[in-house]
């Protein structure tokens, strides 16, 4: 806490208000208004961007700069020096790991991956056309019925290994999604593989033949994991925040996450991008779509381009530009009409002066997306990617909060509805 304080005068009210003003490592000072309630007063911060709702360690955006910061270390570095299961490590547990503490926990997720087969059943009561993020929803949430042995929110080790088996079983239960809605057989873990290669293998393979996966694509979805591993304090966590200060158990939690991921505004950006892409059809209407794009009475929006947090570039995004170029040479996808599509889009919006002047630089879901749908991915699948990824800041976010003192969330309304009024009885109406 810093020595520095604000004042607040109000009228109707004696003298000013004081309140302190907090600092922390990084980012801007935060005035403390919790004092306010006492004077019979609220503050008005619709969406809550103006407001810190919560102290943490775990991540830290600077969108003026487009720095992102897990525990401290760039994004940047963790994509080209680590990988996903270590990263899940870092923000569980505020340092990297050494080789012994890695080799264990790896083995520790590894040996997570299996799902009861009951949860078959689970899946049989959804549709075939069931989307995969509402068997998502309620799958994680029902996994709370399954561990009745560690759902002691209070208990550091239920904590860990809740953490565990959700990061864990989290892309078992996504191909699970994706099998059940092209009939397939369920695959089996392998846990000779590592963490992505697994993904993919439960993904793609099938019981008749020995799943071959390539290294580039591999890479590639570790990396998309990364790069979505947390986010500090958006919407998805913020739900997970919310819900976790009611003392529910993880699983709910993490579903309630996975719900508010599922909107098109917060997980379905780089959906949205496939579906532009559609829309455009044609590398021949590419000028067309820009120039709408530019026209501010046009209601078209190019999407995956600019990002509300960073207002300069998206950190992640130079990461998956390298990337999107070795995926689609391995896969030999250079000639997809949609990925040559998303191809010039991206040179126009790295070279013209409109985009170039209003810093609308292709993001992270522009190139996932682009990457996603190069290894066969379909597009009603992207969001489960996403939350698979984001598990691990979900967790991290909520034992965090449950680890210290903490209340139950109660935001404050400004009410503008009617003032108090009799009943009208039914016949005199």
């Amino acid at each position: 806490m810093s020595d520095k304080k604000a004042q607040l005068t109000v009228d109707g009210v004696d003298g000013n208000i004081e309140m302190p003003v907090l600092s922390g490592t990084l980012g801007p000072d935060v005035v403390d208004v919790s004092s306010l309630t006492g004077k019979g007063l609220f503050t008005y911060d619709p969406g809550f961007v103006s407001t810190a709702a919560c102290e943490s360690k775990i991540t830290f955006i600077d969108g003026a700069k487009g720095q992102l910061l897990h525990r401290g270390y760039p994004i940047e570095q963790l994509a080209e020096k680590s990988d996903y299961l270590e990263t899940c490590y870092l923000l569980m547990n505020g340092e990297l790991p050494n080789a012994e503490q890695k080799k264990e926990y790896v083995d520790t997720i590894m040996s997570h991956t299996m799902v009861h087969e009951s949860i078959v059943n689970f899946f049989k009561g959804f549709r075939y056309d069931a989307h995969p993020m509402a068997m998502m929803c309620g799958v994680v949430g029902a996994l709370a019925s399954f561990y009745h042995d560690s759902l002691d929110i209070n208990d550091p080790e239920h904590r860990e290994i809740s953490a565990h088996r959700l990061i864990a079983k989290m892309p078992t239960l996504a191909a699970m999604c994706y099998k059940h809605s092209k009939g397939q057989p369920f695959m089996y873990p392998d846990n000779n593989l590592g963490y992505s290669e697994n993904f993919l293998h439960m993904m793609f393979g099938n019981p008749c033949e020995q799943s071959k996966i390539d290294p580039v694509v591999a890479k590639a979805m570790d990396i998309i994991f990364l790069l979505h591993a947390d986010h500090e304090q958006n919407a998805s966590t913020s739900t997970v925040r919310l819900a976790g200060s009611s003392g529910a158990n993880p699983f709910a939690c993490i579903s309630s996450g996975i719900a508010a991921l599922w909107g098109p505004a917060h997980g379905g950006a780089n959906e949205a991008v496939l579906n532009m892409l559609q829309e455009i059809g044609d590398e021949s209407r590419i000028d067309e779509f820009v120039k709408r794009a530019k026209d501010k009475n046009d209601p078209f929006r190019l999407m995956g381009f600019g990002h509300r947090v960073y207002k300069n570039f998206d950190p992640r995004s130079r990461v998956m530009q390298g990337i999107c170029d070795e995926v689609l040479g391995a896969m030999g996808a250079e000639n997809d009409p949609l990925l040559r599509i998303a191809k010039k889009l991206e040179k126009i919006a790295l070279e013209d002066e409109y985009f170039v002047e209003k810093k609308l630089y292709p993001n992270v879901d522009f190139y996932s997306g682009i990457i996603m749908k190069a290894i066969g991915i379909p597009t009603d699948m992207f969001t489960v990617i996403f939350a698979t990824g984001r598990t691990a800041g979900w967790i991290a976010h909520w034992n965090e909060m449950i680890s210290n003192p903490y209340k139950i969330g109660r935001p404050r309304q400004l009410y503008t509805g009617y003032t108090q009024r009799d009943y009208v009885p039914l016949g005199q109406r």
